[in-house]
């Protein structure tokens, strides 16, 4: 006598079952949270302690003159300025590169660009403002392509990482599907790769905005001009307070990049 074992369906899952609500959107874990609560809020809190300090501290003339708040909203402008466009530029430049170094006979080379994108990094930032400065003239523009050639490294070499690692299957069945070559960047490779892409746009955003400090020596602007007054006068409460004031937009901005980053992350991925 044989023992009969019945099939028996498993229990459909509670959200899949009729009328139940479906999940959708992008669901958040505890660490993605924190990532995106936590910046702003020391940014917050450290500025709220820095005006605290402004407001009551017993400071000479000279550093009244450079800390007035005028003084002070118009030099973030100018660094924020400094930052968006030499970015743009960055990614501008960077991200179609990057695109045409993992296409047909250029792919030969790419390891060369990057090699000498890599040699570019290592070079002093101050040197290569300086350079452009007595080739190009002092100004906001040349300061401007000081940082942009700065920042391109990241969003290159992160381009490139991002293209060659989408699964070459999904290409081919892309290709399989009568995709054009096109298609086949802007639907499968380029959405795969985006989040390495724009990992690198962060990393710009920050180094960028840490070096635009040294647009004010060759008359660029910004918040290294508190820092540079500082340094000449020898007065330390300029040096910390332009520190302060560059550490916390950078913190910020780094804060914007990763909210940009997790935005423009396809689903699923």
């Amino acid at each position: 006598m044989s023992d009969t074992v019945a099939n028996v369906d498993p229990a459909p899952d509670a959200a899949d079952a009729p009328g139940a609500p479906k999940k959708s959107g992008r669901r958040l874990d505890g660490e993605t949270v924190l990532m995106l609560v936590v910046p702003p809020v020391l940014v917050l809190l450290t500025f709220a302690g820095y005006v605290v300090w402004r407001q009551t501290a017993d400071l000479t003339g000279a550093e009244l003159e450079q800390l007035a708040w005028p003084l002070v909203v118009d030099l973030i402008q100018r660094h924020v300025s400094l930052t968006l466009v030499s970015s743009a530029l960055v990614v501008l430049i960077a991200v179609p590169l990057g695109i045409g170094l993992t296409r047909g006979p250029l792919r030969r080379i790419s390891p060369l660009v990057v090699g000498v994108a890599n040699a570019g990094q290592g070079a002093p930032s101050i040197g290569l403002i300086v350079l452009l400065a007595i080739w190009l003239g002092y100004g906001f523009w040349t300061a401007v392509i000081s940082l942009t050639l700065y920042g391109i490294l990241p969003v290159l070499r992160n381009t490139v990482t991002g293209l060659q690692g989408v699964d070459p299957t999904l290409v081919e069945a892309g290709r399989g599907l009568g995709m054009s070559s096109a298609a086949v960047l802007l639907r499968v490779e380029l959405p795969l790769a985006l989040p390495v892409i724009m990992a690198g746009v962060r990393t710009a955003l920050v180094l960028v905005v840490g070096t635009a400090t040294l647009a004010t020596f060759i008359n660029g602007g910004g918040l290294g001009a508190i820092i540079q007054t500082g340094i000449s006068l020898f007065l330390p409460s300029l040096i910390v307070a332009g520190a302060v004031l560059v550490a916390l937009l950078a913190l910020l901005i780094e804060w914007l990049g990763r909210v940009l980053e997790l935005v423009a992350r396809p689903k699923g991925v």
